[in-house]
């Protein structure tokens, strides 16, 4: 018995590995990963968007406190300039805020809360952007004007009055209730809330296109229900503006947290993002410590510039126009 098992399992796994190997090859021979390999600009955004995640998940390994941990932190060492200066004390790097955190520990764990919020606010807002466009453009009707009406009434409101508006409403309900975790679900919420109408747009267009050709008629011809329809034979062909929508989303979600918290709407002191970090520091600007707001806004100006370049560069790749 155990002579005719291996040989089932050696020949099941035989086409996946097969699989596995296609795919690698055809991803290496694809005109996406040309397009990137041929753009310098566009490997250094690359390398430096990964440098910030790296930074982000490492960051327990690479700080030298928690900035989280009220133990580890002492007001004796507040304010004290970065090292390279005269008043620079080691191991503070880039100096130390307020509260004697460790400005570099402080910029990794903010990074880390920041990437967080951007990324679940962008898959919360794909999410139900490609839900509502999909059911837009393959039911039709009064659904498909209900759906696309409600997205141009929210087009008309800037994107962070939705979120203060939701951030807002959840501080209204919960009052003084909601501790760190809880703000950064309410953030998580409010960014998905003002991003999603970008997606159902163009999700509904592209299946208004799609569900019009012969594979979606041959689907329904043998019986297969709508929602099967949708999400394996029609998404998929609208993946690619989905993929550059969500990477320049991603960098607005990080600046709109960014702001949400500058605003003193969003990530509380005793775990700060790298807006909360910037509004400490704008406190004590005038006041000669430089370092407490410089170093979080350059952080965060360079992880925004670097996902807009990969976003600008991926729409430019996925364009058949500019093939």
């Amino acid at each position: 018995m155990s002579d005719a098992v291996v040989p089932q399992k050696a020949e099941s796994a035989a086409p996946a590995a097969a699989s596995a190997v296609g795919w690698l090859e055809r991803l290496l021979q694809s005109d996406l990963l040309y397009s990137f390999r041929r753009s310098r600009l566009t490997m250094l955004a690359a390398a430096v968007t990964l440098l910030f995640f790296l930074a982000a998940i490492f960051a327990p390994l690479i700080a030298v406190q928690n900035p989280f941990d009220p133990a580890q932190l002492q007001l004796m060492n507040s304010r004290i300039a970065p090292l390279w200066t005269a008043d620079g004390q080691s191991p503070f790097l880039l100096g130390t805020d307020e509260q004697g955190r460790d400005m570099l520990s402080a910029i990794l764990y903010g990074l880390r809360i920041s990437l967080i919020v951007g990324l679940l606010g962008v898959a919360f807002s794909g999410a139900l952007g490609i839900l509502l466009g999909l059911v837009a453009g393959y039911v039709g009707g009064a659904v498909d004007s209900l759906i696309m009406r409600i997205a141009d009434v929210q087009l008309t409101f800037p994107a962070i009055l939705i979120a203060l508006l939701v951030n807002g409403i959840a501080k209204s309900v919960f009052s003084n209730r909601l501790d760190a975790v809880s703000m950064l679900g309410v953030l998580v919420l409010a960014i998905g809330l003002s991003f999603w109408v970008q997606y159902a747009r163009t999700v509904r267009g592209s299946v208004l296109v799609e569900k019009n050709k012969d594979y979606v008629a041959a689907a329904q011809l043998i019986g297969l229900p709508a929602p099967v329809i949708m999400l394996r034979h029609v998404l998929p062909n609208t993946m690619g503006p989905i993929m550059v929508i969500a990477t320049i989303n991603l960098a607005l979600a990080i600046i709109t947290e960014a702001t949400l918290s500058f605003l003193g709407s969003g990530m509380p002191d005793t775990m700060p993002s790298l807006g909360t970090l910037i509004r400490i520091g704008n406190n004590y600007l005038f006041a000669g410590e430089w370092w407490i707001v410089a170093f979080p806004g350059i952080a965060l100006a360079a992880l925004i510039l670097s996902i807009n370049l990969l976003g600008d560069w991926l729409r430019d790749a996925l364009n058949p126009k500019l093939r």
